[in-house]
């Protein structure tokens, strides 16, 4: 069971305004706004000069469990996003095996209902020859998923779904949401053929390979299917200005996001972090990358996910083309951004659109997203005066690297909660009665207040909080 939890004289992050008030949790929900001071509670925290923010929605992240579980897994994936305020994320099927079938989705709900410590989601990937499973997911009554993921570029196998044939069955013939990875096959191979002619490849020559063209070509492609079909359709991890003017004309059916690689790098930045630098989309010019932050501001682009692809120094240390593309970014992402707060650059209203309430609406997740009365207690406490600079050796991801080592960013999360429960704080912050009692919880699904397929699982951590002297931190142990 949640403890009753008040969380006093917080600026707390309303939908429309910034107020200094109180919130009360109970029930693992949020149970009143402007509490009173002295309202009774299990714990009260003393939220004075902080600010509560909804937590972070993230819906891409790659955890890679099961599978290839050296790099991440559910476990040290699910803490990352505890530490980075993330509280609840969906993740990608390419794992080993592949999220293609529904057994499939429902062995990995299975697997992350005793590893995950914030709410979890899983979409089913679409194939060449799994159509019949596609249109099952939609169907099957206990088992949901937000959504299909096509990988229409950057990926190999039966996975690799560009054949337009497919894509037009696919887009006709399912109901779940679809979102894709939209880079043209046909001219990233060309491109890689040209290049090769010339000489031996660097990773300079990643964003010359995966360029404008290979991303604008399968975008405008899998939006001309979104709209032809009447089909739901997210557009996943834009990197280019291009992009970004074909999606101003679309907000009926089509969304879409940016990534923290693409919103803080570019293609300056590979003399300096070399293949740590390497993702797929490719990074840009500064010129798109200052294209996608008024995306964000002007409506365009309606959210902010990281794509998380962790994968360790070693295997990043290849040389290129032998290194995997893909950065590590759930408990940095929401740093980067406060950062960009104390810039002047957004606001926290925008934060908590771009990253709370926005993936909640276009997953159709119940009950999150958002600080209001009846929503789910999931919730972050920032320190908007709190300046850390990011270490390697302090990061909670398993592959324990980041794209932003040695950079002092200014606002950290110092309190997670998920469903009332804290599932991480930091320092001072994780002190006070937070070894709340109550047992191992029991999963609870958002679903079950929902009629749509949409689906985001919570595991209530049970045990006790302790302090880890490792991480620096407050962290729910399991039982």
């Amino acid at each position: 069971m949640s403890p009753r939890t008040l969380i006093r004289d917080a600026t707390v992050v309303l939908p429309g305004e910034d107020a200094r008030t109180s919130v009360l949790l109970d029930g693992g929900r949020i149970a009143a706004i402007d509490a009173a001071p002295h309202t009774r509670a299990d714990e009260v925290v003393d939220a004075a000069g902080l600010h509560l923010l909804p937590g972070v929605i993230d819906d891409q992240v790659h955890f890679r469990d099961p599978g290839l579980t050296h790099k991440e897994d559910l476990r040290t994936g699910s803490m990352a996003c505890a530490a980075g305020g993330v509280t609840s994320f969906l993740e990608m099927p390419n794992t080993v095996p592949q999220t293609v079938t529904v057994d499939a989705l429902a062995a990995k709900l299975a697997l992350a209902s005793r590893r995950c410590v914030v709410n979890y989601g899983f979409y089913i990937g679409a194939t060449t020859d799994n159509l019949a499973e596609l249109q099952r997911a939609g169907r099957t009554p206990g088992v949901a998923t937000p959504g299909i993921k096509i990988f229409i570029g950057s990926s190999t196998g039966n996975m690799l779904v560009d054949d337009q044939e497919r894509l037009e069955e696919i887009f006709a013939e399912t109901t779940l949401p679809i979102t894709a990875h939209c880079e043209d096959e046909s001219t990233v191979r060309a491109n890689r053929s040209r290049l090769e002619a010339r000489g031996p490849l660097t990773v300079h020559d990643h964003s010359r390979i995966r360029d404008h063209r290979a991303a604008v070509t399968a975008t405008r492609r899998a939006i001309d299917l979104a709209v032809r079909h009447r089909h739901r359709f997210h557009v996943l991890h834009v990197s280019t200005a291009e992009e970004v003017g074909i999606l101003a004309a679309h907000h009926d059916l089509v969304t879409a996001e940016a990534c923290p690689h693409h919103l803080f790098l570019d293609t300056s930045d590979y003399g300096r972090l070399g293949t740590l630098a390497q993702m797929n989309p490719s990074l840009k010019s500064p010129e798109d990358r200052a294209a996608l932050w008024q995306g964000l501001r002007d409506g365009a682009l309606q959210i902010v996910a990281t794509d998380h692809a962790p994968h360790t120094l070693e295997e990043k240390a290849a040389a290129y083309p032998a290194s995997p593309s893909g950065v590590p970014a759930v408990e940095i992402v929401l740093p980067l951004m406060l950062d960009r707060v104390n810039r002047g650059a957004c606001t926290l209203q925008d934060l908590a659109r771009w990253m709370s309430d926005g993936p909640a609406r276009i997953w159709d997740i119940v009950g999150k997203g958002r600080i209001a009365e009846g929503y789910d207690a999931d919730l972050v406490l920032v320190d908007l005066s709190l300046a850390r600079e990011v270490r390697n050796e302090e990061q909670i991801t398993k592959c324990a690297w980041s794209p932003w080592h040695g950079t002092t960013l200014r606002g950290w999360p110092v309190r997670t909660w998920v469903g009332g429960r804290t599932v991480f704080a930091r320092g001072a912050h994780g002190t006070g009665g937070t070894d709340a009692s109550g047992g191992a919880g029991t999963p609870h699904s958002a679903h079950a207040r929902n009629t749509n397929p949409a689906f985001v699982e919570t595991m209530p951590v049970g045990g006790e909080i302790t302090f880890d002297h490792a991480r620096g931190g407050y962290w729910a142990t399991e039982m």
